[in-house]
């Protein structure tokens, strides 16, 4: 049942101001769902994206403590990095790479 509301305060858009706690319980939901799926290669992507907004959006909230919002800022950053590495290359660059570094 919590698990619904969570989801769903995550999936409608709200004109309410943002709640720092939403978004600290709402990332910390989102972590334990990546965890748990992370086999799930396609999924995990989605999930360590929208994690990675959800610090993002933490961190630029004035009304948080400065250590929560660099904590929220580095995390965002390092979420950042492992939705770069996971996405797919681009087909011009899969070429690329496949032309330059086939052997002749």
């Amino acid at each position: 049942m919590a698990t619904e509301k969570v989801e769903q305060a995550l999936q409608e858009p709200t004109t309410a101001p943002a709640q720092p706690e939403l978004l600290v319980s709402a990332v910390l939901h989102l972590m334990s769902h990546y965890t748990a799926h992370s086999q799930e290669s396609r999924s995990c992507i989605r999930l360590a994206s929208v994690i990675e907004r959800h610090l993002k959006a933490l961190a630029d909230l004035p009304e948080l403590a400065p250590v929560l919002r660099a904590t929220c800022q580095q995390l965002s950053e390092q979420w950042a990095a492992i939705v770069e590495k996971a996405m797919p290359q681009p087909e011009r660059l899969r070429l690329l790479s496949r032309l330059v570094g086939s052997p002749r």
